[in-house]
């Protein structure tokens, strides 16, 4: 399978993330606007054969030389194919070339494969938030960049 992975706009990044089980309630695309305004972002599609079948949106949140791993995910039928992993290396390597020392990025207990993925990439946990039920604790990690 033949992956592309390039810059793209937020509004193909929110077209992908729409198809996603994990996402299936999004906010209106003006909310995600705001948070990028003003902010150094980047914001990768992957495609495959010209169709669009992942996304990752990061920028700088926390202005401490982290860059924050916001958004992503991958079309259902094209995981555990590697296509997560390239977009993640793509993003650290775009934060490494920019100055930044670390990725940060936050999930909740229940996406166990986001924690294995994460955890396997060399992420560390730094914090956990406790929420209402165990499953929704939200686990913020963190990956210092080589």
């Amino acid at each position: 399978m033949p992956l592309k992975i390039e810059q793209g706009s937020l509004s193909q990044a929110i077209a992908m993330l729409k198809q996603l089980p994990e996402f299936h309630q999004l906010r209106p695309k003006e909310y995600y606007e705001e948070k990028l305004q003003d902010q150094e972002s980047l914001i990768l599609i992957a495609t495959s054969n010209e169709t669009p079948v992942a996304c990752k949106v990061g920028y700088d949140r926390f202005h401490d030389g982290s860059f924050y791993s916001w958004l992503g995910g991958v079309l259902p039928a094209y995981r555990k194919s590697g296509i997560a992993r390239d977009l993640a290396h793509k993003q650290q390597e775009w934060a490494r070339n920019n100055k930044y020392q670390s990725i940060r990025l936050k999930t909740m207990n229940k996406h166990k494969a986001m924690l294995i993925f994460a955890l396997g990439d060399g992420f560390e946990i730094f914090n956990i938030k406790v929420k209402d039920e165990l499953e929704n604790y939200r686990i913020e990690l963190i990956k210092y960049l080589r």
